[in-house]
């Protein structure tokens, strides 16, 4: 048996879904010589954030000296399953050695070992959320963080062996631990990567030493003549298109003419006619790479499986123990096409790997926030 193992479920009552998804995990119990069960992973939809300190005082009440870390989610992801707006848990508990991992919260900080990566759930309510995780990246040995912020619409809570409002909490994981982490963009881009050659806080003024409303128009092939003064012939168009950003030392685009790992996708939050200037869901600099992009299902499709293929092959021929699964709110198997197509697509390429995860308000991969994206990271035996 894995040293992992996963358990899901949906009920209106947040007590007959736990039972049920315990039973679930309890049917996988590991036996010597698998170390047991220290580190417990839940992800709850909002319809249970009002119960999250009676439900977390049940997880610590049925498995006595397992830690739990997790948060709350729009939806949350098992193995091969999406629920979405409907009151649902799932758990992974995980055999992992003592010295492999630590829990932390702003209540709690690391002190017992010291982390080369870690799993991150933020509040995205977090003054300078952004600078937390980048912060939080450099107290890392590799930079890497994985995660992504709670999303609810009844309170956003994080667990970190406690109930938390606010900051960052998670867990950090030792050297020695082997994983394997991806992300998967789900946007295309509409035209030619550009550099940033002139910007004011949010505002986009020129690319390549132009304007940079009429390039992004002629991305989208319109004309800035054609559109009025106000340029709402441009609406429709304007409200589905999307700006991908990464930093000057960045590659924007793969080989395979993508978006690279490295690209964060911002909304466009308005147009300046008068200085013919576009402003983004971020602060930018000169200097930075900008694609105007657009979501595609079929890009995201092909992206998802691509990462899945990567991921085998890193692991060569290792197996693997246990998954985590971070994606954008806005996607899933409503993006995807029917029920829980998200999470079949990597079901059917990693195979029945105990996978939890939950559907955030933003996506957390290495130092960077993400939108759009999905993050799957997999636990993997040892050499």
């Amino acid at each position: 048996m894995s040293a992992f193992a996963a358990g899901h479920a949906t009920h209106p009552d947040w007590r007959m879904a736990l039972a049920l998804a315990a039973a679930q995990v309890d049917a996988q119990r590991p036996r010597p010589p698998q170390p047991p069960w220290r580190l417990g992973l839940v992800y709850f939809t909002d319809a249970y954030a009002p119960h999250a300190k009676p439900l977390l005082a049940e997880l610590q009440q049925r498995w006595p000296g397992v830690a739990w870390a997790g948060c709350v989610g729009v939806g949350v992801a098992a193995t091969g399953v999406e629920y979405i707006d409907e009151p649902a848990l799932v758990l992974l508990l995980c055999g992992l050695p003592p010295q492999a991992f630590e829990v932390f919260s702003g209540a709690r900080p690391l002190s017992r070992i010291k982390p080369f990566t870690a799993l991150v759930h933020a509040d995205s309510g977090t003054p300078d959320i952004g600078e937390l995780i980048v912060e939080m990246s450099e107290r890392t040995h590799s930079g890497y963080l994985f995660g992504g912020l709670a999303a609810s619409r009844a309170g956003v809570l994080t667990v970190a062996d406690g109930v938390w409002q606010g900051g960052l909490s998670g867990v950090a994981f030792a050297a020695d631990l082997p994983l394997v982490s991806r992300v998967t963009q789900g946007c295309q881009p509409v035209g030619p990567t550009r550099t940033i050659t002139a910007c004011q806080d949010h505002v986009v003024l020129a690319l390549d030493g132009e304007p940079a409303l009429p390039l992004l128009l002629r991305d989208l092939g319109l004309r800035e003549g054609e559109l009025g003064r106000d340029h709402r012939g441009a609406l429709p168009r304007l409200r589905a298109t999307l700006a991908g950003l990464v930093d000057a030392d960045d590659a924007a685009l793969d080989r395979g003419g993508r978006f690279g790992a490295d690209v964060r996708v911002r909304h466009l939050v308005g147009l300046d006619p008068g200085r013919r200037a576009v402003a983004l869901a971020e602060r930018v600099q000169p200097g930075m790479q900008l694609a105007f992009c657009g979501r595609d299902v079929q890009a995201a499709r092909r992206d998802l499986v691509r990462i899945c293929s990567e991921i085998r092959d890193e692991l060569d021929g290792r197996p693997m123990r246990g998954a985590v699964y971070v994606s954008c709110a806005v996607r899933g198997g409503p993006h995807f096409g029917a029920p829980s197509a998200e999470l079949q697509i990597v079901q059917h390429a990693l195979g029945e790997v105990p996978l939890a995860g939950f559907f955030a308000g933003g996506e957390i991969a290495h130092r960077h926030l993400y939108g759009y994206t999905g993050v799957l990271t997999v636990f993997a035996a040892d050499h």
